[in-house]
Parts: C-alpha cells; sequence; structure tokens
C-alpha cells in the first residue's frame, strides 16, 4: 500500500480507493442540526444516520458540533484539522472491519471561547434543531426526586449572566429568547441520552430553569417548543490507539480520532418536531407515536445489562464486555436477571420479541472485536444505576417479584466503592462525580451493613424495605468475608 494520507476533504478522492467516502458535494451542506457533546456515541449514531441521508441527497440537516467544556478542544482541534471529517470502523463478531468517512458535521464551536457565537448558532433561523448527548449527569436532576437543581453553582451563574452560560439550559434559553424576541420559530429539543424519557426530562429540566429567569419566556418554551423522546442504542467503545494503528496500516488513513462500533444500530423516534426534521426514517430510523415500551425495554435490558456485568465483571477480575459475557457463568447470570427480574416489569413492545431481543444482547456483548472496558462500563454509575436498574428493583418489590440479581449487583456496587480493588487486590479505575460520597458510605458498612444505603441522593427510601435490606445485608456479609463474587453468582444460580 501506498502512504497513508491525512483525512481531509482534499483527500477524499484519493482515499475513496481503500474505503466509503461521502459521494455528497459537502460545501453545498446547510447547517440545520446543532449538536451538544460531540462524543463517539454521536459521532457513530445521529451523525451517522445523518451522513446516510445525506447520501439521498437531502443536504439541509449538516451538523454543527458544540462543545461546552475546556475538555472538549482536543476532539475540536482534531476535527477541525480534518475538515471535520472522521472514520467509522464497524467491527463485526467475525473479524470484519468496515470503514465510512462520515461528512455529515460540517463545523464545531467551544463555548468557552464564545459563548455568544454559540447562542448565535442556535438561534439561527437555519437551525431547526439542538441535538445533546450530554450524559445522565447533564441533565443537573436530583437521581431520586427528579427536580432540577436550582442550587448547583453553575446554575446560579448562568441565571445571572445569561449572556455567558456554562451549562446547557442557559445555552438553550438565550438562543430561545433570541428566536422569541426576533418572531422566528423555535428549533425542537432533541436528547438523545440513555435517560428514560429523555424528551420529557430535557423539558422539565428546562423549563424548571427558564422560569427561575423569564417565566415569559419559560410560558413560550412550554408551549411552542417540542421534545420528542427517542430510545438509541449502539454500542460505542472508546477510541484506542490501535483503531488509529489499524486505520493507517489496513486503510491508508491518517486519522486522528475515528469511532468504533458494532453493526447493530436502532432510533425510535417521537414524531414530534416544532420545525421540520430530517426524514431520518428511509435510512432506518423508526418514527413512533409513543417510544415508551422501546426505552424501558432498551434501558432495562441493555444499558441494565452492561451495569450487571460491568460491576460483577470488574470484581472478579474481567476487563472488558465480552470476556464477561463468554464466561459461561456471567452469561447465565445476566440471562437470569434479564429474565427473572427485568422482563416481568416491561410493557409489550410493538413487532418486538423479547427472547429474540434479549438473545441479542448476548450475542452483541460477545463480540470479541468490541472490546468495550468495563472501567467505561461502570463510569459514573451513581448517574447510571438510579435510571437503569433501581426502577427494576422497586417495580418487583411493589408486585413481590425477584429482587436477588439486582441486589447481588448493589452489594457488589459497595464492595467497589469501598475497597476500589478486584477479588484478586488489583486496583480498579473508578470514575465517579459522586466517588467520594460513595466510599466514605461505603466504608461505614463494617461497623453498619446498611451504610451504603443511606445515600439518599441514590437509593431514596430503599433502605426502609425489610426485604431488600434483609437479603442485602446477607450479601454484603457474604462478600466480605469472600470477596470471589462468583461464588455468591452461582449460589444464587443454584438456588434458582
Amino acid at each position: 500500500m501506498k502512504s497513508a494520507l491525512k483525512l481531509k476533504q482534499a483527500n477524499l478522492d484519493s482515499l475513496s480507493r481503500q474505503m466509503d467516502t461521502p459521494s455528497y458535494d459537502r460545501s453545498q451542506v446547510n447547517v440545520g442540526i446543532v449538536h451538544v457533546g460531540v462524543g463517539g456515541f454521536h459521532r457513530s449514531h445521529e451523525a451517522y444516520y445523518t451522513d446516510k441521508l445525506m447520501e439521498t441527497g437531502s443536504l439541509t440537516w449538516g451538523i454543527c458540533g458544540v462543545g461546552l467544556r475546556e475538555a472538549d478542544r482536543k476532539m475540536r482541534d482534531v476535527l477541525k484539522e480534518q475538515d471535520y471529517l472522521y472514520s467509522l470502523l464497524v467491527k463485526h463478531p467475525d473479524g470484519k472491519v468496515e470503514n465510512r468517512v462520515i461528512g455529515s458535521l460540517v463545523d464545531f464551536m467551544l463555548s468557552v471561547d464564545n459563548p455568544q457565537a454559540v447562542i448565535d448558532r442556535m438561534a439561527d433561523p437555519e437551525t431547526k434543531i439542538v441535538s445533546l448527548t450530554i450524559t445522565e449527569g447533564g441533565y443537573n436532576f436530583h437521581p431520586v426526586t427528579g427536580e432540577f437543581r436550582i442550587d448547583n453553582p453553575d446554575v446560579q451563574h448562568d441565571l445571572a449572566h445569561p449572556n455567558e452560560p456554562r451549562l446547557i439550559f442557559g445555552y438553550l434559553t438565550a438562543a430561545l429568547q433570541k428566536r422569541r424576541r426576533a418572531g422566528l420559530p423555535p428549533f425542537t429539543v432533541q436528547s438523545c441520552d440513555n435517560v428514560p424519557h429523555n424528551g420529557d426530562m430535557a423539558k422539565r429540566m428546562l423549563l424548571a430553569f427558564a422560569k427561575a429567569q423569564d417565566l415569559a419566556l419559560a410560558e413560550w418554551i412550554e408551549e411552542n417548543v417540542c421534545f420528542p423522546n427517542a430510545m438509541v442504542d449502539r454500542i460505542t467503545p472508546v477510541t484506542t490507539p490501535e483503531d488509529i494503528a489499524l486505520l493507517e496500516s489496513d486503510f491508508g488513513v491518517i486519522d486522528g480520532w475515528p469511532v468504533t462500533c458494532e453493526p447493530f444500530c436502532q432510533w425510535v423516534i417521537e414524531d414530534l418536531f416544532c420545525d421540520g426534521r430530517p426524514e431520518w426514517e428511509k435510512v432506518g430510523a423508526q418514527f413512533v407515536a409513543d417510544v415508551t415500551p422501546y426505552e424501558k425495554m432498551k434501558i432495562s435490558l441493555l444499558n441494565a445489562g452492561h451495569s450487571v456485568l460491568g460491576l460483577l465483571g470488574s470484581i472478579h477480575g474481567h476487563e472488558t464486555i465480552d470476556a464477561a459475557v463468554r464466561d459461561p457463568l456471567f452469561a447465565t447470570y445476566l440471562r437470569h436477571f434479564m429474565d427473572l427480574e427485568a422482563t416481568p416489569v416491561l410493557d409489550e413492545v410493538e413487532g418486538i420479541d423479547l427472547d429474540v431481543y434479549k438473545d441479542s444482547l448476548i450475542e452483541r456483548f460477545s463480540n470479541p472485536s468490541i472490546k468495550d472496558s468495563l472501567a467505561r462500563i461502570c463510569l459514573e454509575s451513581s448517574a447510571k444505576l438510579p435510571k437503569f436498574l433501581l426502577p427494576t428493583l422497586r417495580e418487583n418489590l411493589a408486585t413481590g417479584g425477584s429482587i436477588a440479581y439486582v441486589t447481588l449487583v448493589i452489594a457488589a456496587w459497595c464492595y467497589y466503592s469501598d475497597k476500589g480493588v478486584n477479588c484478586h487486590g488489583v486496583a480498579l479505575d473508578i470514575v465517579d462525580e459522586m466517588k467520594t460520597e460513595l466510599h466514605e458510605a461505603a466504608q461505614g458498612t463494617a461497623e453498619d451493613v446498611l451504610s451504603f444505603l443511606g445515600i439518599d441522593a441514590i437509593f431514596g427510601d430503599l433502605i426502609a424495605e425489610e426485604a431488600f435490606t434483609s437479603l442485602y445485608a446477607q450479601m454484603i456479609t457474604d462478600l466480605y468475608e469472600n470477596p470471589h463474587i462468583a461464588v455468591l453468582m452461582q449460589k444464587l444460580l443454584n438456588q434458582k
């Protein structure tokens, strides 16, 4: 192979001999979407669907990325140097790798450099949608009450400095205020995060902020702005140096920040937009009247399943999702959790056979080409578990259903937060905004077996549920006496 070429617009013709590249004229693309939170998932999902749509000739939905943090500068700089192009590596279980250059991202702005420029871009009449992947923590809600945290110092700053915001809600309100005053229709706020009823959540949080800032604006937002709910799904692990090297050696392209993902991709969207929308249904997305059954299925099975494997697998010594699920004990445990605890709380999902869906999850998790680290899966568990696992626990407590499998995961989370090592004494890479609080609560377990459950912001009143706490206390005692989690997992399976 000839020497590798830098991924840039000027080199696409040459690179097209080695990989798929955009066939559309990117110079004719107009920005119709401003997306906040340009990470791997956005680039493997919304930007991917939009790129496919552009291949049909629809060039009015180009994406301008926005980073709200200084930490986003590296991503912006890499993409800017590449004319906002990047490679999407789709890794199949059999080792096959498909590579496509994605061209739907055409700009990237850093709000820390110029907040007003970002506000102006959102307020531009050509912007029809502002979409979000800001993670669960970005919505600034209390994990138990679900209320907006108005006392957040950044929220207080944004209320006092409406033209120099720090958080997404400050930017949205400033841009919507500008459109309102100009007599323009609002843009749609489209959440693409793994949050139950993500559109409804975005609406409630934005309205809470707006009411504290300008009641008339809040009323206008409530009456005019659309917030479609959506279920998003594509496993997208962190890009590794090996991925970058593979692109150069096998495809002859130098890409500073490619994206890797699995072949599976799904997007179910509530058809609720206030200023037009892309025809994503032409390229595989599904528009429905009610997303709820689909999102509950995905969160209760896929996202919860990830957390089950992540916490149990980390303590056991597994490092990746595929290694964990290819362990027969872990695969069996996961399927029992899905069948006995998650499935009973789900609604009927039109067009979905749940047994087939669960089989597909096991297959997807076991893809040896997707080395999704358990450290990434466990990232910010304090924001994830209250949405992915605890609702299933609460529903089964209310109906007298099985709670044993999820209870062991919570006990494992306590041990994980307390000791910070796996059962072999190897240190774990724990990243969580509440890491200190989790550790301090878990440390108290030696004196009070229920100490970890005292974190109201996560567990609420679960500590008062005797059916849960009695089982949890026994599991904690067993786990601290013998941290080999596999023993407790097998014990549960033997009891079935």
